[in-house]
């Protein structure tokens, strides 16, 4: 449980510094080799971590120390769940490693989702949006037409 949860927030943090840096960092200032190569690890090491760490992590925790095995039925509160093959009225028999699957699937569709959604904001990164071109005066103080 704590590989997992420390995989997540490393997995965060590391995803949150991107935007940070972008910011600090003036657009079209070209990289040096250095910055790239190091840059590039960061990335490569975020993904690792983003489609390897953490849906292992979960699948570990599931399986071992929940024991969420394909020989368990999820049958639901009450039986909700209770598959047609044991009497109830599902069509289908869902086993616990069959949800644990799915879970682990859910992270990498969050986690693609996230690295388009980063692509989008370092592209867009410091451009002002249309229309909020404001006209200042001399000494940088916006000139406001009174009327």
């Amino acid at each position: 449980m704590v590989a997992l949860i420390v995989s997540i927030l490393l997995t965060v943090a590391m995803t949150a510094a991107i935007p940070w840096y972008g910011n600090r960092r003036p657009v079209g200032t070209p990289f040096t080799w250095g910055e790239a190569m190091v840059g590039s690890v960061y990335v490569f090491l975020l993904m690792y971590f983003a489609y390897g760490i953490v849906p292992h992590q979960w699948l570990t925790l599931a399986e071992n120390e929940w024991s969420w095995r394909a020989d368990r039925i999820v049958y639901g509160v009450g039986d909700f769940m209770r598959p047609k093959a044991e009497g109830g009225w599902l069509p289908l028999t869902i086993t616990y490693r069959t949800l644990s699957d799915s879970i682990a699937s859910l992270f990498y569709v969050v986690f693609i989702g996230g690295h388009v959604a980063m692509w989008r904001i370092w592209q867009t990164r410091n451009q002002k949006k249309a229309g909020t071109d404001v006209v200042t005066s001399t000494y940088g103080r916006p000139l406001v037409k009174q009327g």
